[in-house]
């Protein structure tokens, strides 16, 4: 693995932790809770598998999901240097793919 790629999975797994703590402390355990037992998604695979993550927040919050997501997002920019801009039409996921093509460059 890649040091750009290294830092990129810290960088959004601990982004994911901030964006969580959106729902507190005992709210960001439980989604880590669900996550793991639904999803079989453990807390350090979320950087392998944002998708995953993605489709459980929106399975367990609905389209409220969006704010978490967006807390993430904007989490995950700061820690890489990142501006962070929002653009309609742009989910979680082409957020985190924009994000890992401009660190790739």
């Amino acid at each position: 693995m890649s040091r750009p790629q290294n830092l990129f999975q810290q960088a959004l797994l601990e982004a994911v932790d901030n964006g969580l703590l959106t729902l507190g402390e005992s709210g960001r355990k439980a989604v880590y809770f669900h996550l793991q037992n639904i999803y079989s998604l453990k807390k350090e695979d979320i950087a392998d598998k944002p998708e995953v993550f993605a489709e459980g927040l929106r399975k367990i919050f609905g389209v409220g999901a969006a704010v978490i997501e967006k807390a993430t997002v904007k989490s995950l920019y700061e820690k890489l240097g990142i501006k962070y801009e929002e653009k309609k039409n742009h989910d979680f996921m082409t957020y985190i793919r924009d994000a890992q093509q401009i660190l790739d460059e």
